[in-house]
């Protein structure tokens, strides 16, 4: 009886042996990853646009006031003015109108207020100046939250509201170009990166 011939079994290479198959996994690793790695960069480097992103209108015991807050960054060319010793100014409006079905919207009622914003040099500080009163931050972005807001703001007395009427409030808020320096002003009217207009209605409570 012959006995059956030994079987020959291929030998399995030891672990690491197989570097270009290793390479070809994590490749196709990277590939499956990088759509989704490209979109959530993409996400997190995109920045939100401009917005007012609360506007509050209440009558208080003897006044109609209003409390606001706005969204923006400064582009690149308004923060490289700014760091160049450009002060940047900006300004919001509050117009109380009361709605009329057989005509326009009357006016009754008109507020503003404008904040300035320096850079000091010497400091590295941020100064912002607002009805006499002045504020330094260490940071650019602390000192683009306080021109940002607004509360508790009195833009009209209570007895300019009838209360057989609807009243609302219009509020506008953008860098304000009018007050640069008078050899900038040339040429800014209308370039996309000097333009901050924000504009937003709410009816009065």
């Amino acid at each position: 009886m012959r006995e059956a011939p030994p079987i020959r079994r291929t030998p399995r290479p030891p672990p690491g042996a197989c570097p270009g198959r290793r390479r070809w996994l994590r490749h196709g690793a990277a590939l499956a990853l990088a759509p989704w790695a490209a979109a959530a960069g993409a996400q997190a480097s995109s920045p939100s646009p401009p917005a007012v992103v609360s506007l509050d209108v209440r009558r208080g015991d003897d006044a109609v006031l209003v409390g606001f807050a706005v969204r923006f960054e400064l582009s690149r060319p308004v923060e490289e003015a700014l760091m160049k010793g450009v002060p940047l100014h900006f300004t919001a409006v509050a117009d109380l109108y009361r709605s009329r079905w057989y005509w326009t919207d009357r006016r009754v009622a008109s507020a503003s207020r404008t904040w300035r914003l320096a850079f000091l040099p010497l400091t590295r500080q941020f100064r912002v100046s607002f009805g006499g009163l002045t504020q330094n931050f260490d940071e650019l972005d602390e000192a683009l939250a306080s021109v940002s807001r607004a509360s508790g703001w009195r833009i009209a007395d209570d007895g300019a509201v009838e209360d057989d009427s609807r009243h609302y409030v219009e509020l506008s808020y953008r860098l304000d170009i009018s007050l640069l320096p008078r050899p900038m002003q040339i040429g800014l009217v209308g370039q996309p990166d000097w333009t901050l207009e924000l504009r937003r209605s709410e009816r009065l409570a």
